[in-house]
């Protein structure tokens, strides 16, 4: 009896020991739960008044003294923050509270994650979130689940997620990744930024049913990182193309610029046969800088390397440095027209950050190549028929609180026509602005009249070549170099008013130049020396070295004012209130001493044949700033005329009721500018009269028309040599004007179609609004999308030189168009002709069609040296350049 009684005691009891252990271990885990409320904070209430709890919040007094503090391990909670939801129509939850469902516009958040769609189901206990959209009266699925997390973001039709492992099953999703998108039936999300899936769809067109894609027979997606596939094929409008296939794929798509292959383009030249072009390696260096290197490879020999970098520091400067070097074969090697041709370029571009000194800049523009370069190796046509180039290095700093500027250049400049080349290596420019010495710091009242006395200095050093680039490093330093500082002091004397209505300004100028070096002239009887075309060749040239000054100076003083007339009609219902004529006449006197009296020391005379004839000569010939000041003073009279012709008249027509000056006018001009330009030389003995300069604009209908001419008072004898007679004297009719040297026409004219503009908007109106056909009006092609055309008409002539000989008439016009058939197809011509040659110049012709994701066109050049054509198909996004179809003729083979 007594053990019976001891075993009941002990079932009963054993179970509440147990029962009791398990509280605490409840108590002590930090789980969310409903079970005791009095014992835990709220974390947050929904619409409903659930409230739910954190085990994080549980008061200190709950589990006092019921462990010690050793053996109390506190983890972190699963749902690390508040879930905020809410709905449009209506919020249910469960009776357990564990659960929601969310109707209409229904939205989740938790941390930086944010689900949308028409239908959530939210389980607070297993942490599990489930979203799908709803089907609209025409079937369409609308409000799908959109999912985004920080900057990543998916639209699917149905997703199940779980915000604790981060994994869920997603249905017919379609992800952006870089530059393209991932379409996939069934994709399972296996971590944050990870996806796998299977028969996916990988492309770069943003249609909601892609125009092509690769189809990818399993595929792993890490987000703003890679693509990795499986076995893929293309597919294009819907028609798999099996062959190729690829063994595997593999897709950057990092936000950031990484290093990697480049993969080269192909193709075929009859010349330098077929090609792999561009190809290399990319180095994603650092923030600051990259670089790449490529090449080129011909399968009859030719081949090319090219070197990229650009650089920047933020704020500071930024940059890119290129250096190409190609050798192009032409001929069998050999054979007699066996020719390998090397040529290089080098380009640079610097600029610096306006906020890095205010007070110092450094910058730089290079472009310099080898002659041939452009002609041998240039894709475009502008990069082939450009026959100049130049460059520049440039260094300026401004004094701060002083009117001093410094800047230091080094310049290049090449014509690719004859192979001549320019340097100037460097060039120095120090200058001050215009100071006034007689001001006072403290003025009062009006300027005076001296103190209106201004002066300015600007100096320039400069040392420079010009040879053929082939010479150019052969070239001596004290002999052919051509080097000079020169100093130029303008002063501005005050200006005064005469009778209230003519402007006097009086100035005075000084210019120095400091040559190294000046020549002594020795006739030598029988000799033949190679001279420079000024100087015979019986005469022999010896180079005195040291400072060499050369200055001089001029007097001037020129006065201005404006006429005005005026023309009004008498009948008093003309639509012309008025015609203007405004006349600016401007009259200057300069003068200038004889620089070439003997004190100077300019002008050598020399005897230049055996019968004893002399002739003075240049002792600083070709400096760098020009010779010596020329022989024989100088007081020359400008004269110069400009003319202005406008007109007032009703901008609508005119209104009975109203009074002039309510009228509404507009001003026409007539002629915008007519001016005419000549000086007389007061002190030589012949020849005082300078040729005549003619110049006109006008603009008529929107068209802008140039006009000029030069008119020579002058005759000239059966050499050309023009003699003391005056034209007027000498000829009849308009011949008594003078005779015409040079004369110039030109104008152009562009259209453009109004008129579809607006017929395009009247049918948009028609289909959208009154529904006179299905559908809207993306769905058609709009025939009136507006065309330009325009072209350019050149007219030059040039005199004879000798009245045996007949002038030079040059014509040609330039005529461009563009024609939009549709919003897709764009049809483009470019072309030049000669009118007295009979003769095309360079001619292009260009077709377009936009095919959404991808692109066609085809350039075609008829004749000339860029004779060629090209036809492509292409993606347009540059992740999959290389997918293209391309059929082209290189203007290469007209060589």
């Amino acid at each position: 009896m007594y053990k019976l009684i001891v075993t009941y005691l002990l079932a009963a009891v054993l179970p509440l020991i147990v029962l009791s252990q398990e509280k605490e271990r409840v108590l002590s885990k930090p789980e969310i739960t409903v079970l005791d409320t009095a014992d835990f904070s709220p974390v947050f209430k929904d619409s409903l008044n659930n409230y739910y709890f954190a085990a994080d919040s549980i008061s200190s007094d709950t589990i006092s003294g019921s462990q010690p503090d050793s053996l109390v391990q506190e983890k972190p909670p699963v749902i690390e923050a508040p879930i905020d939801y809410n709905a449009e129509d209506s919020i249910i939850g469960s009776f357990d509270g564990q659960k929601v469902y969310l109707y209409n516009n229904a939205k989740v958040t938790y941390q930086q994650i944010e689900l949308t769609a028409y239908y959530i189901e939210l389980d607070l206990e297993t942490k599990e979130v489930y979203a799908e959209g709803i089907q609209d009266s025409t079937g369409t699925l609308v409000q799908k689940p959109i999912f985004k997390d920080g900057n990543d973001e998916f639209e699917s039709k149905t997703l199940r997620y779980n915000f604790e492992t981060e994994k869920g099953i997603i249905t017919d999703v379609v992800t952006e990744q870089g530059e393209g998108f991932v379409h996939s039936h069934r994709t399972k999300k296996i971590s944050r930024d990870a996806f796998v899936l299977k028969d996916g769809k990988y492309t770069t067109c943003d249609a909601e049913h892609p125009h092509f894609y690769l189809h990818l027979t399993k595929a792993k997606v890490i987000s703003n990182n890679k693509i990795i596939t499986g076995p893929a094929y293309m597919v294009l409008e819907d028609f798999p193309i099996y062959f190729p296939r690829l063994p595997f794929g593999y897709f950057p798509n990092t936000p950031t610029y990484s290093s990697g292959i480049l993969i080269p383009t192909y193709g075929e030249e009859n010349n330098r046969g077929f090609f792999l072009r561009d190809g290399g390696y990319y180095w994603a260096a650092s923030e600051y800088f990259d670089f790449a290197v490529r090449g080129d490879i011909y399968s009859k020999g030719s081949w090319g390397a090219k070197l990229h970098t650009n650089y920047r520091k933020r704020y500071k400067y930024n940059g890119g440095f290129d250096f190409r070097y190609n050798v192009n074969v032409y001929g069998e090697k050999g054979d007699e027209d066996y020719t390998p041709s090397p040529q290089f370029a080098i380009t640079w571009s610097h600029s610096q950050d306006a906020k890095a000194n205010p007070n110092q800049t450094f910058s730089a523009s290079v472009n310099f190549s080898t002659s041939g370069f452009d002609k041998q190796n240039s894709i475009s046509a502008e990069n082939y028929l450009r026959s100049q180039k130049s460059s520049s290095i440039s260094f300026s700093k401004k004094f701060e609180n002083t009117p001093y500027n410094l800047s230091v250049n080094m310049r290049h400049s090449q014509n690719s026509v004859d192979s001549s080349l320019t340097l100037s290596l460097p060039e120095m420019t120090f200058s001050m602005a215009k100071i006034y010495p007689l001001r006072k710091k403290v003025r009062s009242g009006a300027l005076k009249w001296y103190e209106k006395f201004g002066i300015n200095y600007t100096g320039n050093l400069r040392n420079s070549i010009t040879a053929h680039e082939s010479e150019i490093l052969k070239k001596s330093f004290t002999r052919d170099w051509k080097n000079g500082i020169r100093h130029n002091i303008p002063i501005s004397l005050p200006s005064f008013n005469l009778l209230n209505h003519i402007n006097f300004s009086p100035g005075f100028s000084y210019n120095e130049k400091w040559y190294f070096k000046k020549y002594d002239y020795t006739y030598v009887e029988g000799a033949e020396f190679d001279n420079p075309s000024s100087v015979p060749q019986s005469v022999r040239i010896d180079t005195l070295t040291g400072l060499n000054r050369v200055y001089d100076y001029s007097y001037s003083v020129s006065a201005s004012t404006n006429i005005y007339g005026m023309f009004l009609p008498r009948n008093p219902q003309s639509k012309i209130r008025g015609i203007r004529h405004k006349m600016t006449p401007s009259v200057s006197f300069s003068y200038r001493p004889d620089f070439g009296a003997e004190k100077f020391g300019y002008w050598q005379e020399v005897q230049v044949d055996e019968t004893g004839k002399s002739t003075y000569l240049d002792v600083n010939n070709g400096g760098i700033y020009g010779g010596s000041p020329g022989r024989g003073a100088s007081g020359a009279v400008s004269f110069s005329l400009n003319n202005n012709l406008e007109a007032k008249v009703l901008d609508t027509a005119k209104d009975t009721t109203k009074t002039d000056e309510e009228q509404k006018f507009k001003k026409v001009k007539i002629i915008d500018n007519l001016s005419m330009s000549t000086s007389y030389n007061l002190i030589a003995d012949s020849l005082n009269l300078s040729p005549i300069n003619l110049r006109a604009r006008t603009t008529v209908a929107g068209v802008s028309i140039n006009m000029g001419g030069v008119l020579d008072p002058y005759m000239v004898n059966e050499d050309g040599v023009k003699i003391h007679k005056y034209v007027w004297n000498e000829k009849s009719g308009l011949g008594k004007l003078g005779r015409l040297t040079r004369a110039n026409l030109s104008f152009g004219m562009n259209f453009r179609s109004k008129k579809g503009e607006k017929e395009a908007e009247r049918n948009k109106d028609l289909i959208d609004n009154e529904k006179v056909l299905p559908g809207d009006y993306s769905q058609y092609s709009d025939f009136n999308i507006p065309w330009d055309f325009g072209f350019d008409y050149s007219f030059n002539y040039s005199g004879p030189r000798k009245p045996s000989e007949k002038g030079k008439i040059t014509q040609t016009i330039g005529v461009r168009g563009n024609l939009n058939l549709t919003d897709k197809w764009r049809i483009s011509a470019n072309t030049n002709y000669d009118i007295m040659a009979g003769e095309f110049s360079f001619t292009t012709f260009n077709v377009n069609r936009d095919l959404h994701c991808w692109s066609m066109a085809f350039n075609f050049v008829p004749f000339g040296y860029m004779k060629s054509y090209s036809f492509t198909i292409n993606a347009k996004s540059s992740m999959l350049k290389d997918l293209k179809i391309q059929k082209r003729q290189s203007h290469y083979d007209n060589f």
